[in-house]
């Protein structure tokens, strides 16, 4: 949904908008596997939230320099550093991710450095099948995929839908919200879980 948004948007100000995804602050697969987390990667603590809030911080107020921000590659099962250039002239950035909305520490940070919040929410059954759907398209285990899906997935998605009374505008998704977008949502493109997301700066 949100890299629609933003193919949309540079059509007509190439190089006034970014989106820069909260995945790419995963923490990296070798630190979870040391740790024995890695069945539980995509959970809060997976990932590097305080840097998350750093950059974010960073957007803000260095807007006079280019800013580089990490992107989580599914390809590789990990985060690749400096991925992504925000170039100063960038004058609307967008931000996405699950725990935006969260009023967990360093997470509960963020909102008070958005200017705008959206709550995108996927129906349930539908949700489980582009998340089952999208385990596949990166291991051919169907049972390990559904159990993925329905255990920490489904885990997870329940401290996100925990934050959609604090957005600013809740929008339901369906696949008549695609359609009527131009573009009906693939399975890596769709959101995954119900999914806190942002407008976090609008300069000039």
């Amino acid at each position: 949904m949100f890299e629609w948004l933003l193919e949309h948007l540079l059509t007509d100000h190439p190089r006034q908008v970014a989106l820069v995804p909260m995945d790419g602050f995963h923490l990296a697969q070798s630190l979870l596997e040391s740790r024995g987390l890695e069945h539980r990667k995509g959970a809060p603590d997976t990932f590097d939230g305080a840097g998350y809030v750093a950059l974010l911080r960073r957007l803000r107020s260095e807007t006079s320099r280019e800013i580089f921000t990490p992107v989580f590659r599914r390809e590789v099962n990990d985060a690749i550093a400096g991925a992504i250039a925000i170039p100063p002239e960038t004058r609307l950035i967008i931000t996405e991710g699950n725990y935006l909305l969260s009023d967990e520490a360093p997470w509960n940070e963020v909102a008070s450095l958005l200017d705008e919040t959206w709550f995108v929410e996927l129906e349930q059954n539908e949700r489980l099948r582009r998340l089952t759907a999208r385990h596949l398209r990166f291991d051919n285990d169907a049972a390990i995929a559904e159990w993925r899906a329905t255990g920490n997935d489904e885990r997870n998605a329940r401290l996100v839908a925990a934050g959609s009374q604090c957005s600013t505008l809740v929008i339901e998704h369906t696949p008549a919200t695609a359609s009527a977008s131009g573009r009906e949502q693939s399975v890596e493109s769709g959101p995954p879980a119900s999914n806190g997301s942002a407008i976090i700066h609008c300069l000039g």
